[in-house]
């Protein structure tokens, strides 16, 4: 266009370049014709794909934001990167136990090498996550019955408190329902629980492995002596 291509033209010619389909005879032609160097033909002609300006610019400004975030609101960055990016990976039985857990099972998972699963490394990427927010002097609590959120990280003073879902066992789906029927009061057994939300045995068996369910009878029923 700064040779004097039109604008309309130049832009085809562009578009044409940019999905690594070169150019045409008859655009060759506008070019030579408005004195377009030869190398930069020739460079059109080569070209397979090009990134744009625009693309370029808004994966810059992204990475400032959220370097900005990261450094200066931390919770905010972990919650929100755990709730939206790490949901399917994280695993909040095993976070939970602390730093020296996380950076054990990372040394497995290191040790697995180019073996390691694509579960392994989502795995991973939230374990080294989790243990740089211990190393940054954060906490993670334990997912709680009746304070976690159904699917959302959430920040209590310096820590995060990981949804049901995050627990390997409890899905999204019986995560929004235990958090629904306890709207309707406190569970008073484990077969209350099952009942009123309608999760299976064994969300029930993973709440309680986790410690959700401590001083909770099995039934409703009390044993007749």
């Amino acid at each position: 266009m700064y040779k004097g291509v039109p604008p309309k033209t130049a832009f085809t010619i562009m578009e044409s370049v940019r999905k690594g389909k070169g150019l045409t005879e008859e655009f060759e032609k506008i070019m030579k014709e408005n004195k377009v160097e030869d190398w930069y033909i020739e460079s059109c002609k080569r070209i397979k794909y090009m990134f744009p300006k625009g693309h370029a610019v808004a994966y810059v400004m992204m990475a400032v934001r959220v370097a900005y975030f990261k450094v200066y609101y931390p919770l905010a960055y972990y919650a929100t990167y755990f709730t939206v990016r790490g949901a399917d990976d994280f695993d909040a039985d095993l976070v939970c136990k602390g730093e020296s857990a996380v950076h054990a099972k990372l040394q497995e998972l290191y040790a697995l090498g180019n073996s390691a699963s694509v579960k392994d490394k989502g795995l991973m990427t939230v374990l080294e996550l989790s243990f740089e927010m211990y190393k940054r002097g954060f906490k993670m609590l334990k997912v709680d019955l009746y304070k976690s959120d159904a699917t959302k990280f959430q920040i209590v003073d310096n820590a995060l408190r990981p949804p049901l879902s995050s627990l390997q066992g409890v899905g999204v789906n019986a995560a929004k329902s235990i958090a629904e029927a306890r709207k309707d009061g406190e569970f008073i057994s484990k077969e209350d629980l099952r009942l009123r939300s309608k999760v299976s045995k064994t969300v029930i068996e993973t709440l309680s492995n986790h410690g959700c369910l401590e001083g909770m009878s099995e039934t409703n029923q009390l044993s007749l002596f």
